[in-house]
């Protein structure tokens, strides 16, 4: 893992909001992105991916909330998955237990695929937003709105 941060500064999110706004609409005719680095002849070579992982870190940052980088490939331990997720560790623990999240054992501990955990969280995001998107329509359709 890299780069956590709890909160940016003011500073650093209006500096995002800045680089978002410029990114924004960016899209590379290829497979790559050609940036030049200021004060410097230099070109460096982006892939497409990338500039999509740029965007959203920025676009988290901008909006005042901290960003951690963590490989897909990456084992976590429950500690670091709650910490993730914003729970208590007995409750990823549960988690795993009733078959939620993907983990393996080692040892007595258990190791989390930093991939199997972005996957449930993808997950429930989905499941989130469908449900606020049913609650609108029953209020829409209940006159409350």
């Amino acid at each position: 893992m890299s780069a956590a941060h709890d909160q940016p500064t003011v500073v650093e999110q209006e500096q995002a909001r800045q680089a978002l706004q410029l990114l924004r609409d960016v899209d590379p005719a290829g497979e790559t992105l050609d940036v030049t680095v200021a004060g410097t002849a230099e070109s460096v070579h982006l892939p497409r991916a990338a500039l999509e992982l740029i965007r959203e870190v920025l676009a988290n940052m901008a909006a005042g909330q901290g960003v951690t980088v963590v490989p897909a490939h990456a084992e976590l331990t429950t500690q670091q998955a709650a910490q993730m997720l914003n729970v208590s560790r007995p409750h990823v623990i549960k988690l795993l237990d009733e078959g939620h999240i993907e983990y393996r054992m080692v040892g007595r501990h258990r190791r989390i695929l930093a991939s199997s955990l972005l996957a449930y969280q993808r997950t429930q995001l989905g499941a989130s937003r469908a449900a606020a998107d049913e609650l609108a329509a029953l209020t829409e359709d209940l006159g409350l709105y």
